[in-house]
């Protein structure tokens, strides 16, 4: 009996999880809307970001371009509980940890090697339809930098 209690409220958890995922305003394809963006020189644009369910985490991958013009594909898949997630395709050591706020503020947080690089806010419109990433940090090169992101969603 005891088994079963535990195994009924681990799936419960899950399913939990699963639909707070899917319920989140973020969850989709975001396209950059350049017109209304604002980048630093140098900083990298992301041009698609996709939010999507991955069991009972959350996968984020993004497709862009660094300061210098070259192609960038990053992968991170964890969960929205500010804990530290490594990220595909990043630097070496690059992790990632994304925190709710509310229905539909986030804030990131970006790492190289316990150090933090990059932090910043995502906010969804109320209408869903578009998101702002307001993001700062610094380079590799130990440059800072800003970018104010605006993405349309598909």
């Amino acid at each position: 009996m005891k088994a079963r209690m535990m195994v009924l409220i681990v799936a419960m958890y899950a399913v939990a999880i699963a639909m707070s995922a899917a319920e989140n305003p973020n969850m989709g394809t975001w396209k950059l809307n350049e017109t209304k963006s604002k980048f630093s020189p140098g900083a990298t644009k992301n041009s698609t970001v996709v939010y999507e369910a991955a069991g009972d985490s959350v996968k984020v991958t993004t497709d862009g371009t660094s300061g210098d013009g070259k192609a960038v594909h990053t992968e991170w898949t964890g969960k929205f509980d500010g804990k530290d997630y490594p990220v595909s395709g990043g630097a070496a050591g690059a992790t990632r940890a994304y925190k709710v706020i509310d229905a539909h503020t986030m804030e990131v947080t970006g790492k190289e090697n316990g150090k933090v690089t990059t932090s910043g806010k995502i906010v969804v419109a109320a209408d869903g339809k578009s998101r702002t990433v307001n993001i700062s940090g610094t380079d590799s090169s130990g440059k800072k930098f800003t970018s104010n992101a605006v993405y349309d969603k598909q």
